[in-house]
């Protein structure tokens, strides 16, 4: 069991989850959303965690096949921006968590990169800090792409008690 804690002030961001071997598959069926929130399942289940290989978040570098696009990121949709269709270039390995474990971040200060309809997209960097103020995660909960909390690897740290 881990938990994962704030790399600046040593707060436990967690409480113990369990890592799981792979990103688990979840459904992107309309049908499968929640009909009040519109949220797709989450991605990881509660009490669990994984380690994303891909890139996540910013920046964003145009992809060379502006012809057949592929997502920004992992499982999420394609982003258009004024250069063409992007493609993350962000940190590698974040620590997946259904966002119910870390209940105690806070969007930081006036919703910053927390825009969407109906949630924050997690394609405009962190947007969750923990209770000392350092942002330390990217909530995605946006209606049309996944529903999943970001850690980032740099500013939050495994402890295995």
């Amino acid at each position: 069991m881990t938990v994962f804690l704030c790399s600046k002030c040593g707060t436990a961001i967690t409480p113990e989850l369990a890592e799981l071997a792979a990103i688990p598959d979840v459904s992107d069926d309309e049908r499968d959303r929640d009909k009040e929130t519109r949220r797709a399942p989450s991605t990881v289940p509660r009490g669990h965690y994984a380690i994303d290989p891909e890139p996540w978040g910013p920046p964003y570098v145009v992809q060379e096949d502006q012809e057949d696009p592929k997502p920004a990121q992992s499982r999420g949709p394609v982003v258009c921006r004024e250069e063409g269709f992007v493609i993350s270039a962000g940190s590698r390995h974040t620590v997946l968590v259904h966002p119910d474990d870390a209940a105690g971040l806070q969007p930081l200060p006036n919703w910053e990169n927390s825009s969407g309809c109906c949630g924050p997209t997690g394609d405009q960097g962190l947007n969750r800090a923990c209770p000392c103020g350092t942002p330390v995660a990217t909530l995605a909960a946006e209606c049309f792409g996944p529903y999943e909390l970001h850690l980032d690897p740099v500013r939050t740290y495994a402890f295995s008690p």
